[in-house]
């Protein structure tokens, strides 16, 4: 008897023409040429438009006119000119000109030959695009923390002024706004992108240029808003509040231009992570299977598309106010400073949980691998999440109670901002009930958990007072209120980011982290954070404002030991960021799953390939499986013992 075989071989992919090397322009660009059309296009506008400005004619306000616009234009062209230097446009303009995409180009563009040289460029490879929004963020807070340094150096002694006044106030409000968007980014950024597309077993994401695009619209976006400080400043906090944002100086609008460009990148980023979640899960991974990351991952993706064009519109109307002399927040032209504060409220609030969220689903993600059993309850944690992102629509008047804005929403909006503490209630009964005897292997992540429950009590229970229109009434604007908002973004938010990077940073890095120097850095931290803010908790309940340069005597011991905190904050900090770069350069080889994880991420080798799988996986059980019998172990068994009593027979 003879068998015969058919091969199918697969029928080669009809490739458009290839018009010249690989990549085109693209091989030719990166963050260098970036640089260059950027400061080269932002000059030609300033001299252009130097010529246009009536230099000596004053506006009615004594400011000079057309200056603003001239400012505007050439912030604006930076950001142009920098997304040109970079390749942004080669795409579309490929594409206009009908030269499409071959194989060969997209492998180039995904960075494919190409060494370290592929992460100061414009790459597509979803694990490249992680590992700049990893750095992006560590350099941001870098900034960040150094401005707090500054305004803890000033509040740290009584009735000196270390720093000119107006240039404290500008402190503040950069370093509250570099904190915010190092905050959105520290883990949708890097694990949004570079884990996520492997938790889900796809090859990449929805969109791999857009993709490309959204980081590098961050980092154009940047400049602009440290500039502000030698531009004037941005002396009315990261709130930019209107009229006051009108009449700040021209630093305010390195702000917005800011504010309006990160806008566009989160937007993109946005709808590139929902259409990969929705789209390009691994086959039999139900809504079910999905991993809990994933699903807050799709959570704060949500939210950010659908309330930061609201900061975005807000900042919009500010620059036309601004710069051509609109009067949208201008209440002797007709305008309203309400509209201002619905639309930053809107945003502003639900941003609270665009940060908090991936953290903490990345934090309950871990602890069923350092537990070794199955999450407790999924789906109370997906009903948590589904409730955050429903109830965030309806919480932003509670931060207008003191305005005068409708007196008659404040206790509808305090009863809708006390829910929104029941959905995270059940995120943290997730947690405590996958806790509940478990056998913990207290590594690092698992140790900034315990941490980040603790803070996340303090920071949940303060903000229950603090959504009270009575409280309130007495908390605003206080000390107080800075303290519960640094509990729920540093740490519940900042520190948890910190568990799920050092997580999952073997299989970004190649590299195991090194525990030991981590350690030392984050308890520093977290013990120096419980001083500086529940020091600071003590102040505002004494009275003392936010927001101030000089204060009271009967505040100076509070302030003195939250200072004294603060420093060792930084050191903490300064320890864990040399185990960072450290474990990255010179750490011990890491396997492909050093946890023992079940999810699919660690399935695949390290360093990961380019496509990520050799062949894509199917999925065919839930990611938590810990603890229960291996099914097909039965059946092995048994085929065994049938063998067995076959050959015993015989």
């Amino acid at each position: 008897m003879s068998q015969t075989a058919v091969i199918h071989e697969q029928q080669a992919v009809p490739q458009p023409k290839q018009h010249g090397k690989p990549g085109g322009f693209l091989a030719q660009a990166n963050i260098f040429t970036g640089l260059i059309g950027g400061v080269v296009t932002a000059g030609v506008t300033y001299f252009i438009g130097d010529k246009l400005v009536p230099w000596g004619t004053q506006n009615a306000d004594f400011s000079q006119v057309g200056l603003n616009a001239l400012v505007f234009c050439t912030f604006v062209a930076w950001v142009i000119g920098f997304m040109v230097g970079i390749g942004a446009f080669a795409g579309p303009i490929r594409w206009a000109l009908g030269h499409d995409l071959t194989h060969d180009d997209a492998e180039y563009m995904a960075g494919k030959g190409q060494g370290r040289m592929k992460y100061w460029k414009y790459t597509t490879d979803h694990k490249v695009v992680g590992i700049q929004y990893l750095v992006m963020a560590l350099v941001l807070f870098g900034f960040g923390g150094f401005f707090a340094m500054l305004i803890r150096t000033e509040l740290g002694v009584t009735w000196r002024e270390v720093f000119d006044p107006n240039f404290y106030n500008s402190l503040i409000g950069t370093h509250g706004i570099v904190m915010i968007i190092a905050m959105i980014i520290v883990v949708a950024g890097p694990l949004g992108n570079f884990i996520m597309p492997l938790m889900i077993g796809a090859r990449d994401m929805a969109f791999p240029r857009l993709n490309a695009l959204s980081f590098w619209l961050l980092f154009a976006a940047v400049p602009p808003l440290v500039l502000n400080l030698v531009l004037g400043g941005m002396r009315d906090g990261w709130t930019a509040y209107q009229p006051l944002g009108t009449q700040a100086p021209i630093g305010m609008i390195g702000y917005q231009v800011c504010i309006i460009t990160f806008a566009f990148s989160t937007g993109i980023a946005g709808v590139n992570l929902i259409t990969t979640i929705v789209t390009m899960r691994a086959r039999g991974m139900t809504w079910a299977r999905t991993p809990i990351f994933i699903i807050g991952t799709l959570a704060a993706a949500i939210m950010g598309l659908i309330w930061f064009p609201m900061f975005q519109y807000a900042q919009l109307l500010a620059a036309s106010d601004k710069v051509i002399g609109t009067s949208f927040y201008i209440p002797q032209n007709g305008g309203s400073v309400w509209l201002y504060e619905n639309l930053f409220w809107l945003l502003g609030h639900p941003e609270v949980y665009v940060i908090v969220v991936p953290a903490t689903a990345g934090i309950l993600e871990l602890m069923v691998v350092f537990l070794r059993k199955p999450l407790f309850s999924y789906k109370m944690a997906v009903a948590g999440f589904a409730g955050v992102v429903g109830i965030s629509a309806v919480v932003w008047v509670h931060h207008m109670y003191m305005t005068g804005f409708a007196p008659q929403a404040g206790y509808p909006f305090m009863l809708s901002t006390e829910l929104i503490s029941i959905p995270f209630g059940f995120l943290v009964l997730v947690m405590l009930g996958t806790m509940w005897r478990g056998k913990a292997w207290n590594r690092l992540p698992m140790m900034i958990v315990y941490a980040v429950i603790f803070d996340k009590i303090i920071g949940g229970i303060t903000g229950v007072y603090l959504s009270d229109v009575p409280v309130d009434q007495y908390m605003h604007g206080s000390m107080f209120v800075v303290a519960h908002f640094h509990y729920m973004l540093m740490g519940a938010g900042l520190f948890g980011a910190m568990a799920v990077i050092v997580y999952w940073f073997p299989k970004m890095t190649g590299r195991m982290f090194d525990e030991r120097i981590g350690k030392i850095g984050f308890w520093t931290a977290f013990l120096a954070f419980q001083v500086t803010f529940l020091s600071m908790f003590v102040a505002g309940l004494q009275g003392m404002p936010r927001r101030v340069l000089q204060f009271d005597n009967a505040f100076e011991i509070s302030n003195w030991i939250s200072t004294i905190g603060a420093y060792f904050i930084g050191i903490g900090m300064l320890i864990f960021l040399y185990a960072v770069i450290t474990s990255w350069r010179n750490g011990k080889v890491a396997p492909s799953n050093p946890w023992g994880s079940k999810t699919l991420e660690w399935q695949t080798q390290t360093p990961v390939p380019l496509e990520n799988f050799p062949v894509l996986p199917v999925v065919t059980s839930d990611p938590y499986g810990y603890g229960v019998p291996d099914p097909y172990l039965k059946v092995e068994e048994q085929l065994d013992k049938d063998d067995n009593e076959t050959v015993g027979a015989r």
